[in-house]
């Protein structure tokens, strides 16, 4: 089994793009965690609102890209909505793509 680490895991889930707003959900700041036992990884991230009509695309993306991780057997992604995502959680690039800095 090779080892991956959370920055692996963060720049592979950069790969996943939130279709509505054409950024990827690490620099948007919807990770909210990422933990990881042996072969198995569990994210826990948000949407930018509860009502995103792209909730179930993103969340299956970040699956399918996680599973797509050399060495992980299985991932889980759990969407929670507290504490609720505000821009001020985005990167710092993403801040300025976006006009908030």
């Amino acid at each position: 089994m090779n080892e991956f680490t959370e920055d692996v895991v963060k720049e592979a889930l950069k790969d996943v793009i939130d279709p509505e707003l054409g950024y990827n959900i690490v620099d948007l700041g919807l990770i909210y965690g990422i933990t990881r036992q042996d072969a198995l990884i569990d994210v826990v991230m948000t949407m930018t609102t509860p009502g995103c009509p792209a909730a179930n695309y993103i969340q299956e993306g970040a699956h399918q890209r996680l599973l797509a991780i050399d060495g992980v057997e299985d991932a889980t992604v759990n969407v929670v909505w507290s504490p609720p995502w505000e821009p001020s959680m985005m990167s710092d690039d993403a801040k300025r793509y976006f006009g908030f800095a």
